[in-house]
């Protein structure tokens, strides 16, 4: 409207000019329709976020293990509100806390700081994930909670919403609710470390074809648990992290463990297309995480990054000899590092990858991304 166009707010009963009070309740009522958060229309659609994975989506799970592999201590949280070390592998929240936000929900609670409770509740997520974990369960073994572990965890959590919502409304509730899985980088990395005798009786195609093998068993019984909208996040590209690159002498990215990733990325988003024509009723959403991250490496200035290489916090050639401990170095600007530690994105990226998977298109999310995802 031009500047010298009047609007009169009458009552629908009197008719008569509503008072200056009265009109500014209605204007801001308004106003604050305008401007909801387009979040808004996927919170209503998605109840609660079942998380399983590894450290890239722990959210303190293994601070309740005895584990070399765990973050609950300094410089880990420098940037989480209140400056705490909560156990997530980086400087402040990581994927799971930034999928909640776009969501409207909070972030799932780690399953083993509630399941002890006798009055844990489990209709508003759960997350399973834990630091180290790996397709395989003999991916750093009795140093986390396994992938099968984890699935057996949420199994539990299953029967515990049958029992006290009744199978059918227990059902409703978990074919509207989020699975998200992120899981493979583990066993790709100890591949790639591995020695050359090992890699020769195992070569990499048969190696990821044993993986898609196993995952294969392990999405299907998260699929007859209910699980009806699964998000899976592919590996990224493992061999740019720090701890790999610091292995070479030119100090670049691992052809061999980057090509891994992309194999088993590939495979997985074959499985999930199988899964699907195979169940009707699955919808699935694959992030392309290894191509999404590429993007900061390769562009580190395009993407707002002044270091795409070595790690913001640790010791050694690149930070990346020893990882993030109380003792290590670390940056001033954590907004500028794609990398926190010798393996973990910085809170900056795991926000930036959360935005694409979220409101990105294929090829990076596809057959649709998270938002799409949510409202189906």
């Amino acid at each position: 409207m031009g500047a010298d166009n009047k609007v009169v707010l009458t009552s629908p009963r009197s008719r008569l000019p509503m008072t200056n009070a009265v009109a500014v309740v209605v204007a801001a009522a308004w106003l604050l329709l305008l401007l909801a958060p387009k979040s808004s229309a996927a919170a209503t659609t998605v109840p609660a976020v079942y998380v399983l994975g590894d450290s890239l989506a722990d959210v303190g799970n293994n601070n309740h293990l005895v584990t070399l592999l765990r973050a609950d201590f300094p410089h880990n949280g420098i940037d989480y509100p209140g400056g705490k070390s909560t156990g997530r592998f980086s400087n402040g929240k990581n994927f799971p806390d930034f999928l909640a936000e776009n969501l409207g929900l909070a972030t799932s609670p780690p399953y083993l700081a509630i399941s002890s409770s006798s009055n844990a509740n489990y209709v508003n997520g759960v997350n399973f994930a834990s630091g180290g974990a790996g397709v395989f369960n003999s991916t750093n073994k009795d140093q986390c909670i396994s992938f099968d572990k984890q699935i057996e965890y949420y199994s539990r959590v299953y029967a515990s919403l049958v029992q006290s919502l009744g199978e059918a409304q227990a059902a409703n509730h978990l074919a509207k609710s989020l699975f998200a899985i992120t899981i493979g980088s583990n066993d790709i990395i100890h591949y790639t470390r591995s020695s050359s005798a090992t890699k020769a009786t195992n070569p990499q195609q048969q190696f990821v074809d044993t993986l898609i093998q196993s995952l294969t068993g392990q999405l299907q019984k998260l699929y007859n648990l209910g699980a009806r909208k699964i998000l899976f996040l592919g590996t990224g590209p493992v061999g740019c992290c720090p701890s790999l690159r610091e292995l070479s002498k030119t100090k670049d990215c691992s052809a061999e463990a980057n090509g891994a990733s992309a194999r088993y990325n590939e495979a997985a988003a074959s499985l999930l297309r199988g899964m699907g024509e195979r169940h009707a009723d699955l919808r699935y959403a694959v992030f392309d995480s290894g191509a999404a991250l590429l993007r900061y490496i390769d562009r580190p200035a395009a993407y707002g990054f002044t270091e795409a290489r070595a790690a913001c916090c640790g010791l050694g050639d690149m930070n990346a000899k020893i990882g993030c401990t109380p003792v290590s170095l670390y940056c001033a600007n954590r907004t500028g590092y794609v990398f926190w530690d010798f393996y973990h994105p910085t809170e900056a990226t795991a926000r930036m990858l959360t935005a694409t998977a979220f409101d990105g298109a294929p090829p990076l999310i596809f057959p649709v991304n998270i938002r799409q995802l949510s409202a189906m």
